[in-house]
């Protein structure tokens, strides 16, 4: 770990719903990548998942001591409704977070009573399933707009001196209907060409920092972009880590899962 950047900044596949708790055969490489993460890197003090899974009109973060479960999917088994993880919130970090917004100009607001959603409680039950780890969320912006979130994530740039994991829980692709309707293990070509344009922007070795942002920033302009995304929300927690960082990413896991080629970044 880099002395100079202390946090780890992480940009992750969560999969779909509860199904990487349920054994799902579609999980059988993200699952171990996940559990296998937390040996890499030192023990953190606190966890920041920035969640596909919530926006805000007002950028927000979770200041509960004591976070309840938020189980937002449905159709699944009864027992996906009893999961718990546990970890205790940390609202004196989540003040901080806020006071940086703010300071930014990046209108943001304490949320007293949200819980946690899968995109935290799903990855982390493999990362971390001890459930001993401070954990807060930042929402996204209901904007969906990617220059404000890699801006949002310059706010949050200080972080990167703590002993912290900073977590963009997404999928590098999620066009449900596809995901769904798919029933062969053929490599969608789309897809691919998305997930190569996605590692050269984040990893080639050959772009500046102004060129990554320029890319994220016209994301969209990627080949079969808003066919991997109909709807931004679960790439743009990779924006926020990039924002953060304003470095290149290592490409840490690059497989299939459920039948598509999914990516993650280190930061």
């Amino acid at each position: 770990m880099n002395p100079s950047n202390k946090a780890s900044i992480l940009y992750i596949p969560h999969g779909g719903g509860p199904l990487p708790l349920l054994s799902d055969k579609g999980y059988e490489s993200m699952n171990p990548f996940l559990r296998g993460f937390a040996a890499t890197i030192a023990k953190p003090d606190a966890i920041i998942v920035i969640s596909a899974h919530w926006e805000e009109p007002v950028v927000s973060v979770t200041a509960h001591k004591n976070p309840p479960m938020l189980y937002d999917y449905y159709g699944f088994p009864p027992e996906t409704y009893e999961i718990s993880y546990p970890a205790p919130g940390r609202p004196r970090l989540a003040s901080r977070i806020h006071e940086m917004l703010k300071t930014a100009g990046i209108e943001a607001k304490l949320d007293y009573e949200r819980g946690f959603d899968h995109g935290l409680f799903v990855p982390l039950m493999l990362m971390y399933p001890a459930a001993e780890i401070p954990c807060i969320q930042v929402s996204l912006s209901k904007s969906l707009d990617a220059a404000f979130h890699i801006n949002l994530g310059q706010a949050l740039a200080p972080l990167r001196r703590d002993n912290l994991l900073i977590l963009g829980s997404g999928f590098s692709f999620h066009n449900m209907q596809v995901m769904m309707a798919k029933k062969d293990d053929i490599i969608d070509e789309g897809n691919r060409q998305f997930e190569e344009w996605l590692a050269q922007t984040c990893s080639g070795p050959e772009l500046s920092i102004s060129e990554r942002e320029q890319r994220l920033i016209d994301w969209d302009r990627a080949p079969h972009a808003r066919y991997c995304h109909p709807r931004e929300e679960h790439l743009l927690p990779l924006h926020v880590c990039f924002g953060i960082a304003r470095s290149p990413a290592k490409t840490v896991f690059q497989d299939v899962v459920a039948g598509f080629i999914t990516s993650a970044y280190q930061w």
